[in-house]
Parts: C-alpha cells; structure tokens; sequence
C-alpha cells in the first residue's frame, strides 16, 4: 500500500476531461478545473477576509483542489444526466462514495487515511469555506461556457450553463464575494467585445431580475 495510485490518479484526471463532446473550442480537463476553482477560491477568501470573515485556509485549499478528484472512478457525468431524477443521483452519490472509501482503505497508508477522507469527502457544505467552494466552482463553469459563447459557440446550451451558473452564484448573496462577482466582476465580463454580447447581456438582467 502506497500512495501510487493516489498520484496516478492525477494523470488521469489531466486527460479526463469535462462534459466530454460538449465543448467545441476549447476543452477542459478536470485536473485544469480543481487548480482553476482553487485559484477562484482564494480570490473569494481574500474578499471575504477584507469583510471581517476568518477563513480556515487549510480546509478551503484542500476541499478546492480535491473537490473533483473522485471523478477519476466515474468520470464527469454531464450535469443533466447527473440531476436527471433524485434517484439517480442518489444512486451516482453512493457509488462515487463506495468507491472513494474503497480507494482510501486499500490504497492510503494508514497514517494518512484520516486526512484523505476529510480531503475527499463532499466540500461543500453550510460551513463558510464550503459555500466558497460552491461559488468558485460555479464562476469557473460559468466562465467556461462563456468562452464558448465568446467564441461564437451557437449551441443554446452555453447560454443554458450560464444562466443556471449566475442562479446559483445569486443564491449565494450573503456572501460579500459573490456579490463584487456580480457588481464588479460580472459588469467586465459583458463589456468584452464579442458578437452575442447583446444577446448575454439581455439574458444576464433577466436572470439577476428573476
């Protein structure tokens, strides 16, 4: 038993990518995802700190960058399929956690298994570096379909992942970050100059309307 596996595992995370057949222009694999969300998180953290926040920097870290790492079992199911009924993802959640315990029994050393399964286990939660976590992993996905859009990407399904990805950065409003996202960051986003910044822009004010 060692910790082979465990770094093995981050190749294969290099080359699993996301939403695969979705993305046109640019892809993007997971491992690119968890260093991105990680980056966003700290931005987040830095906001909320300026706020008067205590911000558990070790827990935010850890619980971005490892936040996906179980998709190496069962690669990145496409949000729709993932949600598409309760049960079914009911079903997704236990096998990913089946498995994730299996990989932590079998594969970490003893003296480390209580780390990796706070590390891997479900980061986002009610607590502050949970709800962190949760925004920074939607303004990634939301900049993600925005590259598709900026690029001229028809498919009505980017601008479907943007909208639902602000929705769920709204949610978030009692937090100072997601709101400079939204006043400060978002504004910037929607002067870039591209062919359907009018067409964003009017679904941008009826999502933040609704």
């Amino acid at each position: 038993m060692g910790m082979h596996q465990y770094l093995q595992g981050l190749n294969n995370l290099e080359t699993l990518n996301r939403a695969p057949g979705l993305f046109k222009y640019q892809e993007h694999s997971v491992a690119a995802h968890s260093f991105k969300v990680a980056e966003i998180a700290q931005l987040l953290g830095d906001i909320e700190e300026e706020n008067g926040q205590t911000i558990n920097w070790q827990v935010l870290y850890e619980r971005a960058l490892n936040h996906d790492y179980t998709e190496r079992f069962i690669g990145d199911i496409k949000t729709p399929v993932k949600y598409a009924t309760h049960e079914l993802r009911t079903m997704l959640a236990n096998v990913e956690s089946s498995l994730t315990a299996n990989f932590i029994k079998n594969e970490i050393p003893d003296f480390l298994q209580e780390r990796y399964q706070r590390r891997l286990g479900e980061g986002k939660d009610e607590t502050l570096e949970g709800q962190l976590l949760a925004v920074a992993d939607k303004i990634d996905l939301l900049y993600e379909s925005f590259g598709e859009i900026e690029k001229g990407n028809p498919e009505n399904a980017f601008l479907e992942i943007f909208a639902e990805s602000l929705k769920t950065i709204m949610q978030y409003q009692n937090l100072a970050c997601a709101r400079y996202f939204i006043q400060e960051i978002l504004p910037d986003l929607l002067s870039e100059d591209f062919a359907d910044r009018g067409k964003l822009t009017q679904l941008v004010r009826q999502t933040l309307a609704e």
